[in-house]
C-alpha cells in the first residue's frame, strides 16, 4: 500500500527536463502516494499546476522563491494569484529569505515576502517556507504579518498535539532545536529532508527527537539533498523513503508506522480529506 507522503519537492526544475516521464514512472512505482510539487517563479509554477491536473498523486504549491525575488513585479503577483485559484493548489509556497547566497537584496526578499504572506492569509492557504541565515527576519516578520495570531490559527481545527495551528511550514529545517519548539509552539509544523539521514546531521537529529511527531513531515526537496545511501547521485521523490525511516528510528518508530502518522500530518496540513 502507498503510504508515503513527499511534502516538498520540485518534479517542475529544469534538472528533469530531459527524464521527466522517467521520473513520473518511477514514482507511479514507488510507495509514494503523494507528492506536493513546489514552485520557485511563476514558470515553475504553472509547472506544478500542470502536473498536479495530470497526475492524481500530484499536488501544487505556488510561489516566488527569495532568489528569484529581484524578478519579481506586480505583473508576476497577479500571475501568482491567479495561480493560486487553480485547482489542487494547496499552498503558498516556498517563500521566505535567504541571506547565505543574497541572490536578490534583503529588502527586496522582505518586500516579495510579506506581499505573498498577505496573499496566503486572505486565502487562508498554508505556507511553505524557506529560511537559510535570516531566522531573525523570518520569525520577526512572520509574526508581524499575523500568521500566528488567533484570527489565522482560529481558520483552523486546534491541532492534535492540543496547540494551535497556523499552517506554516519550516522546510528543510536546518535550525536549533530550540528554535523549532518556539515555532512549533506558536503553531507551525516542521519539515525534514535527506539531511536527516546524513552522518553530520546532529542537530537535525537532536530537533526531530525532540519534537511531537504530530509536528513531523516528510520530503525530499528533490532535485537536491539527496539521502543516504543514495547521496551523490539526484534526488527523487521515492527516495523520501530513505529520511522516513532515519525518522522512524530516531523516534523509536517502526517505518511503516512513521510512513503512516508524517502522511497524515501532511494531509492534515495541506487540508486533503
Amino acid at each position: 500500500m502507498k503510504v508515503l507522503f513527499d511534502s516538498h519537492t520540485h518534479i517542475n526544475s529544469e534538472v528533469f527536463d530531459e527524464d521527466r516521464e522517467d521520473l513520473i514512472r518511477a514514482i507511479e512505482a514507488s510507495d509514494v502516494a503523494y507528492a506536493v510539487d513546489i514552485g520557485v517563479d511563476i514558470p515553475t509554477s504553472e509547472m506544478a499546476v500542470s502536473h498536479a491536473a495530470k497526475y492524481g498523486w500530484c499536488y501544487a504549491a505556488v510561489g516566488i522563491h527569495p532568489h528569484e525575488a529581484k524578478l519579481a513585479d506586480e505583473q508576476s503577483f497577479a500571475a501568482l494569484r491567479e495561480l493560486t485559484r487553480k485547482p489542487k493548489v494547496l499552498a503558498v509556497g516556498e517563500i521566505g529569505l535567504d541571506y547565505y547566497y543574497n541572490y536578490s537584496d534583503p529588502a527586496v526578499q522582505q518586500h516579495w515576502f510579506r506581499r505573498q504572506i498577505r496573499l496566503a492569509l486572505d486565502l487562508d492557504l498554508p505556507i511553505v517556507i524557506h529560511d537559510r541565515d535570516a531566522n531573525d527576519d523570518v520569525m520577526r516578520i512572520l509574526k508581524e504579518e499575523g500568521v500566528f495570531a488567533k484570527s489565522r490559527t482560529g481558520r483552523f481545527p486546534v491541532h492534535p498535539d492540543g496547540g494551535p495551528d497556523a499552517r506554516l511550514l519550516m522546510h528543510c529545517y536546518s535550525g536549533s532545536r530550540e528554535l523549532a519548539e518556539q515555532y512549533v509552539k506558536l503553531g507551525a509544523t516542521i519539515s525534514f529532508s535527506g539531511t536527516l539521514t546524513y552522518k553530520n546531521a546532529r542537530r537535525a537529529v537532536e530537533t526531530a527527537d525532540a519534537l511531537d511527531v504530530r509536528r513531523i513531515l516528510v520530503e525530499t526537496d528533490a532535485p537536491y539533498l539527496t539521502p543516504e545511501p543514495f547521496r551523490g547521485r539526484r534526488n527523487m521523490p521515492p527516495y523520501v523513503e530513505h529520511t522516513a525511516r532515519r525518522l522512524g528510528v530516531i523516534k523509536g518508530i517502526s517505518y511503516d508506522e512513521i510512513a503512516a502518522i508524517t502522511c497524515e500530518n501532511a494531509r492534515r496540513f495541506f487540508g486533503l480529506k
